[in-house]
């Protein structure tokens, strides 16, 4: 796993919301390997998003998975709406979830794969009694809300955490990092132990996004 080629998620909430079939058609025919669809409430982030609808659109299109990433509140209350709009893969944050070994269980019974993501101040242990359970971490190396912040340098020393967590468990979770990611800092990144970068600001606001992806899985420009 560790060996493994790095995976690239754009995430679509940079994208160009009157063009977004094009955008979805620009990622499919990349070289990136999910669609990252993150969705905000307004109370556990301090910003609204999109959600199910634009999702359900989003799936029609799109020919690689669809990792939603809730940064919601009760995200129980809408885990098998999201398994219908088209969610491949459901990411929860543990700082939202007051039992969240019960929600892991059931994104999983409803045949997703199941996310935790953890925020920059939460620690890694939160993670040490569901780490067997989960197929993705997702690192926040920003504070959640908003698209094109800068990189938290502690970020580093955390996937190298997970790393630790993940392998003293013999567990197989994929470590995902979010937020501030660029070609600059991707191989650092994936050195560290990432195995999936997603990526908005950098990718869609390039001048050749298809290029910029491409650039993000060699980890160079």
């Amino acid at each position: 796993m560790e060996n493994a080629p790095v995976m690239i998620a754009p995430s679509l909430l940079a994208a160009n919301f009157l063009e977004l079939g094009k955008e979805v058609e620009m990622v499919n025919r990349s070289e990136a390997d999910w669609f990252h669809l993150d969705v905000m409430d307004g109370r556990f982030v301090p910003n609204i998003s999109y959600g199910l609808p634009v999702i359900a659109q989003i799936k029609k299109l799109a020919r690689k998975p669809c990792d939603v990433h809730l940064m919601i509140e009760e995200p129980e209350k809408y885990a098998a709406d999201f398994k219908k709009a088209g969610a491949d893969i459901l990411t929860v944050h543990a700082e939202a979830c007051v039992h969240l070994h019960r929600n892991i269980q059931q994104i999983k019974s409803l045949g997703m794969k199941a996310g935790v993501a953890l925020n920059p101040h939460t620690p890694v242990v939160v993670l040490e009694n569901v780490i067997r359970d989960i197929d993705v971490v997702l690192v926040m190396s920003v504070n959640p809300g908003f698209g094109g912040q800068t990189f938290i340098e502690q970020t580093y020393q955390k996937i190298r955490q997970v790393r630790q967590l993940i392998k003293d468990n013999q567990a197989s979770a994929l470590i995902e990092v979010d937020g501030g990611i660029s070609a600059e800092n991707a191989g650092q990144l994936v050195q560290a132990g990432a195995n999936v970068l997603v990526a908005g600001s950098s990718i869609f606001a390039s001048a050749d996004p298809e290029k910029t992806i491409a650039a993000l899985k060699r980890g160079s420009l």
